[in-house]
């Protein structure tokens, strides 16, 4: 059996890095020989702080934020696949920042953008509670932006 062996109880004869960068493939071979299996490794990330507009801050929650911006765009995606792949960009934007501590704004300022690049009706849905609108000027002016932009 191979989970009687310890993965320094092995050699590695093969790694390969996922074409994302963020898993390490490992084909391995137990010293005697007698047997091979594969392990992941996933790269670790530092976590990152959320600071919300009232100065309090929390770990940036990926569980939370998919919650909310499903929520807030309701069914204009065909699966959920599509939100994850938004998200994914969101992260990756976040994390290539380069700090430890991020702006709620800047979060939410970033799926606005990512948004916008697939999905309109989804964009103003979101904007609409990220921003707090109480009348509807507040959506024609938005509206009115998103003409502006497509001439």
């Amino acid at each position: 059996m191979v989970d009687k062996y310890k993965i320094g109880d092995s050699k590695v004869l093969e790694s390969r890095e996922s074409s994302d960068g963020k898993l390490i493939r490992r084909r391995r071979e137990t010293l005697d020989g007698k047997y091979r299996f594969t392990t992941y490794e996933k790269i670790e990330r530092p976590p990152l702080v959320v600071v919300k507009k009232n100065g309090t801050k929390e770990l940036f929650d990926r569980a939370k934020l998919s919650r909310s911006t499903k929520k807030s765009v309701g069914k204009f995606f065909e699966s959920e696949l599509e939100i994850e792949a938004i998200l994914d960009k969101v992260e990756e934007y976040l994390y290539d920042l380069g700090e430890q501590e991020v702006m709620a704004n800047i979060i939410g300022e970033q799926v606005l953008s990512e948004l916008l690049e697939v999905n309109e009706v989804a964009y103003v849905r979101f904007a609409s509670v990220f921003r707090k609108f109480k009348s509807l000027k507040e959506f024609e002016q938005i509206l009115s932006e998103r003409k502006k932009g497509k001439q």
